[in-house]
């Protein structure tokens, strides 16, 4: 049975970081492009990172170059989304997302990916 279950939300003051974890089960992580996505209130779920199965290239949101970090432990079939220097902007539920046929090259849509986990809330507020 295949799952993604995300973690590490929370509220955090603005500048704060966090780590997002989404643990995989069901499948093996190598064989899988992973993706994360957020979706604030009222607006459409847009793509933040990507991180490709194979070669582990990883691929970024223009806006969010240079806070955000993917990364992965195939050991431990999990995916990590580092945050920092978060903005209220940056407040959303974070999804993760796979699909085993992806090869992530940047501007990743929903339509995508094949599977979801249920996602975590990130608040960034004073």
């Amino acid at each position: 049975h295949l799952q993604l279950v995300e973690s590490g939300g929370g509220v955090v003051q603005p500048g704060g970081s966090l780590r997002l974890s989404c643990v995989i089960s069901g499948f093996s992580l190598e064989y899988h492009a992973i993706g994360w996505f957020r979706q604030a209130p009222g607006k459409e779920r847009e793509g933040v990172s990507c991180i490709n199965r194979s070669d582990g290239t990883t691929t970024y949101a223009e806006a969010l170059k240079g806070r955000f970090t993917i990364s992965r432990d195939n050991a431990k079939n999990t995916v990590f989304l580092q945050m920092n220097s978060l903005k209220p902007e940056d407040t959303a539920v974070y999804y993760c997302a796979a699909d085993p046929d992806l090869y992530c090259s940047g501007d990743q849509q929903p339509t995508d990916f094949t599977s979801w986990g249920q996602g975590t809330q990130v608040t960034v507020s004073s």
